[in-house]
């Protein structure tokens, strides 16, 4: 009888301390919400190259190194047993062969054991599929030497051989071959060698990994992947569901997760691209974490149970500005007219370069980093941001309206100061700091001449994506953050031919596109700078792109949330160390 009195009053207490909570006592225990700005394009890795996906994908698929928590230059084992060195004689002496000793035990979120030809597999499905704009050449340079797997003309330019003889099994081993030394190797890996079964992807309608049929999967678009909306990789978390139309994506905590399970169950994805909104979900707990532009900061500052991440190391240059050199004008409202006849312009106005430094020198660069990011940021005077080998001072563009008249009276034989022009710029909706650089431009430029006219739209990220590959944006704002840390990953997808703007914008260099590819091949660090400093001269004598802050990174999150790691590498929430 006193048994049970004394359960009952420990009930009673109980229910009474429950009433008597203060608000921010933890809400939807188990559940992490997180609420970004963006859209996810796809979960098959070989893909998208956005961060949102990407951010995503890393939770689901695992890599064969790791980078060591926020490091950008430790590694720790994942889906290989060790990281390879010249040490411990997994890296060859002359930097070409790379061994990666294959984890025994790993399940796939369907039970099956990994093994190394799924790992071998994995590497050739990333190159092979290679889809227009998608990351392929990240692994295609270092171990085939291409940017892609097709020509000027889109026709297969690879041979399956040679891919086949670099990226092998031996025993339980993966052993990769490059072309060439290449020096951010391992950073590319510790990134982006999601490892997927070869038997799974094959029963699901994808390549089953063989010679003869590897060319019909690749350069597809990605919604005919069998991949595009479900999932079996080996990380902590599994697909639970996914509403493209409700922006939301749900993951569930895989139990089978060889290094143990989430602490986690559940963890929500949603987007929400409006920031009172989010913030209103943070105050009331139903998110957890969520993204934070720099100018919207004071107005999280003090709010209780909220804490702020503030000064986030980032490798970041954001906002830039892309011009597209050969408007795809078919069935395009965003040309105007599509002639230079003042209500529009032609497909290849961007192709001069007095059009372009005419933008460049009319942008008010302090201004926006006054008001968008209050200071927090380094002016750009190129791509590669500060914390990089590669990161050097060079000259810049700055607001001078007089030297931007000066350029737009010279474009095109003197027409364009004369006619006058109207088009639309555009970026994604969601991202405010876009959106107010736009605008800024937009002023300084339409001050110069009662003639020039720029309309402003926002875009949902997926169209704004496809948009920007298939040419139809003549000028939008939009950024890069790094897919690893080295000066190449900024170089390469910035200012060469084959990198992920230029092929959007039609833009080709060939005195760049050697530059690059000479800096990524060269091992001394001294004369690897030398590289990246003529690159970046020859990038501010060119002017393709409008490069102005890297920016620092910000979240906000209840305090109730533990475990928060943050990496500039990551590109979105990493899970699996976060409790409530």
């Amino acid at each position: 009888m006193a048994k049970k009195f004394i359960s009952a009053l420990f009930l009673l207490l109980e229910a009474v301390f429950l009433l008597a909570a203060p608000s921010w006592a933890v809400k939807n225990p188990g559940i992490v919400v997180y609420a970004h700005m963006g859209e996810i394009t796809s979960l098959d890795p070989v893909y998208p190259y956005d961060g949102v996906s990407q951010g995503v994908i890393f939770n689901i698929y695992e890599t064969l190194i790791k980078f060591k928590g926020s490091s950008l230059s430790e590694f720790e084992p994942c889906l290989s047993a060790q990281v390879p060195s010249v040490k411990n004689g997994l890296v060859s002496k002359d930097g070409l062969r790379y061994v990666f000793p294959i984890r025994s035990g790993v399940k796939f979120h369907d039970g099956t054991l990994m093994t190394a030809d799924d790992a071998r597999y994995s590497l050739l499905r990333f190159m092979l599929t290679d889809p227009p704009g998608g990351p392929a050449s990240l692994l295609l340079g270092p171990i085939l030497g291409v940017g892609s797997t097709r020509d000027s003309k889109g026709d297969i330019a690879v041979d399956y051989k040679e891919a086949e003889k670099a990226v092998r099994v031996e025993g339980n081993n993966l052993v990769v071959t490059l072309k060439k030394p290449f020096a951010p190797f391992l950073s590319i890996m510790a990134r982006w060698s999601y490892v997927m079964s070869r038997g799974w992807c094959a029963k699901n309608g994808e390549w089953d990994g063989e010679a003869a049929t590897w060319k019909n999967y690749n350069a597809r678009p990605k919604e005919k992947s069998a991949l595009f909306a479900r999932e079996n990789g080996t990380g902590p978390f599994k697909l639970a569901s996914w509403e493209p139309s409700a922006k939301k994506l749900r993951l569930s905590r895989f139990e089978g997760y060889w290094a143990g399970p989430a602490k986690i169950q559940t963890a929500i994805i949603q987007t929400v691209n409006e920031f009172g909104t989010r913030r209103l979900l943070l105050e009331a707990g139903d998110a957890d974490i969520i993204d934070v532009p720099r100018p919207f900061a004071s107005q999280l500052a003090g709010l209780e149970g909220v804490a702020l991440h503030y000064n986030l190391p980032r490798l970041e240059t954001d906002p830039v500005f892309f011009f597209t050199f050969k408007i795809n004008s078919a069935a395009n409202p965003d040309v105007g007219s599509g002639s230079l006849d003042g209500n529009g312009i032609p497909p290849d106005f961007f192709s001069d370069p007095d059009v372009r430094k005419g933008f460049a020198y009319s942008f008010n660069y302090d201004r926006f980093l006054a008001e968008s990011l209050g200071g927090k940021a380094a002016r750009a005077s190129g791509p590669v941001p500060p914390g990089l080998a590669g990161h050097v001072s060079t000259p810049k563009y700055d607001y001078n309206p007089q030297k931007a008249a000066g350029h737009f009276k010279k474009a095109l034989g003197g027409k364009v100061w004369e006619k006058g022009f109207r088009f639309t710029m555009t970026f994604n909706t969601g991202s405010e700091v876009r959106q107010l650089a736009c605008e800024i431009l937009k002023k300084n430029v339409e001050a110069l001449n009662p003639r020039f006219r720029i309309n402003l739209r926002g875009i949902d990220w997926p169209s704004f994506l496809e948009r920007a590959q298939t040419g139809k944006m003549p000028l939008f704002a939009r950024g890069w953050t790094a897919d690893y840390p080295d000066a190449h990953n900024f170089a390469f997808p910035f200012l060469h031919s084959q990198g992920r703007y230029p092929t959007a914008q039609s833009y080709k260099n060939p005195a760049l596109d050697s530059l690059i590819e000479k800096a990524a091949a060269e091992t001394d660090p001294a004369k690897r700078l030398s590289f990246y400093e003529e690159i970046q001269k020859l990038a501010y004598a060119d002017a393709p792109q409008i490069y102005t802050v890297h920016p620092l990174g910000l979240y906000a999150l209840r305090g109730w949330l533990k475990g928060f790691c943050d990496n500039p590498v990551f590109m979105g929430i990493y899970l699996y160390p976060l409790s409530k």
